[in-house]
């Protein structure tokens, strides 16, 4: 396994001697013999996903155990905060993309380079162990951007200052194991009967076969819905599918500086925003010819398991999920409908795995983070698990997966955006967004109500 580190060009540090010697052990053999346990915490990943990368990194590095904790996805945050506050946090934690703002004053940044030791077998006859201490250069921007989806670079590239009196400086602030995006699940038994051979790749199309899918009872009342779209609240990831629409139609939602500008002269853009927002609370008005869906309705996932509805937006993950709650299901997944003659967009989705600030094995954690996330480790992750490469080089190979292969194919042209220092207030915000324009309020000035929220954040 040494051969990884030759491959990145390791500056070796001549330290180490065979064995203690008369002198005592050398540094090296201090740091290489010296016992690290490594705190990780994960949300949805149980211990057996990642005991791949740690024996493997343990039979590198054996003086380096793991203890490894699952945390309850609803309590996760409010657990980890609280095990900061009492200097009992995780040495490598996981984040969501989204949160990486947030999370910036308690993450300790990929440092430029690490020192790590290890203890090489040498010799035929008589075998002798050699210690050997490595200052290694870390991933660099440049690897980054050439080794990852564009969408990481973008979310993980922070600006940092170790303290008041230092300038600010672009670091690195976690890396994904995977990358999701948001696809169309489709119902084949609906759209057969239906007579439609395809599902769709517009949205033009979307609103056609939605029309021909659903049907209405008396008083609105829907009896077999098109498509789980146009609410907020019984709608899974709402904000994702609004948010994905605004991209899609060039709505430019945060600014370089990072702050909220979807509603800035809202009647000087041509009402990009407001028409991406109209566009999807459409699918929840009775007066629009496209009307499928509506507030009476069930969570958008369990409609689509039941077979009430024909469309469901959902990530790589539901794929596993709608198979054990409904094996019989009879359903196909297609890449997330785009604009007509627009520029090709889609959403990402993911979670990296960071460091803390509070840890005291910097170098070892990162360097765990870095071994995990990389191409070989991380391959059989993903086969594992079942998830979408964050890496480039990795996509190719998913492709003929019947159930990955769409998703892997969205990650180039995936993207998110920075949703301040409280993403669940950002999706709070849109959420109310949703409710406002569906009751009849102003559009234009939600928007901006919206925009306020979340700049309240930052």
């Amino acid at each position: 396994m040494t051969t990884r580190w030759n491959k990145i060009g390791v500056l070796l540090t001549a330290l180490a001697l065979v064995g203690a010697g008369c002198a005592g052990p050398s540094e090296a053999q201090q740091v290489a013999t010296r016992p690290v346990t490594l705190k990780v915490w994960q949300v949805f990943e149980n211990q057996a996903a990642f005991e791949d990368l740690m024996n493997t990194y343990r039979a590198i590095h054996p003086n380096v155990s793991f203890e490894y904790s699952q945390k309850r996805a609803d309590e996760y945050e409010e657990e980890l905060l609280h095990a900061f506050a009492r200097g009992e946090g995780p040495d490598i934690f996981t984040i969501h993309n989204t949160w990486i703002g947030e999370y910036v004053p308690l993450i300790e940044p990929l440092p430029p380079s690490l020192n790590i030791a290890y203890a090489e077998t040498r010799g035929s006859i008589k075998k002798e162990t050699v210690y050997l201490l490595k200052q290694e250069p870390t991933l660099s921007f440049r690897a980054l951007k050439n080794d990852f989806v564009d969408a990481v670079a973008k979310d993980v590239v922070r600006s940092y200052r170790p303290n008041a009196n230092a300038n600010p400086q672009d670091r690195i602030f976690g890396l994904p194991l995977s990358v999701d995006t948001l696809a169309l699940y489709f119902n084949r038994d609906l759209l057969n009967a239906g007579g439609i051979a395809e599902p769709p790749a517009s949205w033009s199309a979307f609103q056609d076969q939605v029309t021909k899918l659903t049907r209405i009872g008396q008083n609105s009342q829907v009896l077999q819905s098109g498509a789980a779209l146009g609410t907020g609240k019984n709608v899974e990831r709402a904000t994702d599918i609004l948010n994905l629409l605004m991209l899609q139609n060039g709505v430019t939602l945060v600014d370089d500086r990072g702050v909220a500008t979807f509603a800035a002269n809202v009647d000087k853009k041509e009402g990009l925003a407001a028409d991406a927002l109209r566009f999807y609370t459409d699918f929840a008005n009775p007066l629009k010819q496209v009307y499928t869906w509506n507030e009476a309705q069930p969570n958008s996932f369990d409609a689509f398991v039941s077979g009430k509805t024909a469309f469901f937006f959902g990530y790589s993950y539901h794929a596993a999920l709608i198979k054990a709650r409904s094996p019989k299901l009879n359903f196909a997944i297609a890449s997330a409908p785009q604009i007509e003659g627009g520029k090709v967009v889609n959403y990402a989705n993911y979670w990296v795995q960071t460091v803390a600030r509070q840890t005291k094995n910097r170098d070892w954690a990162w360097d765990f983070v870095q071994f995990a996330t990389g191409k070989e480790p991380v391959g059989g992750y993903l086969e594992a698990t079942r998830s979408p490469s964050a890496r480039r080089s990795l996509i190719a190979g998913q492709l003929e997966d019947e159930i990955l292969s769409v998703f892997s194919s969205q990650t180039l042209t995936s993207t998110s955006w920075y949703r301040g220092r409280d993403a669940k207030a950002a999706e709070k915000a849109f959420e109310d967004l949703i409710d406002a324009a569906l009751s009849g309020a102003d559009v234009e000035r939600e928007l901006v109500t919206a925009q306020n929220k979340i700049n309240q954040t930052l």
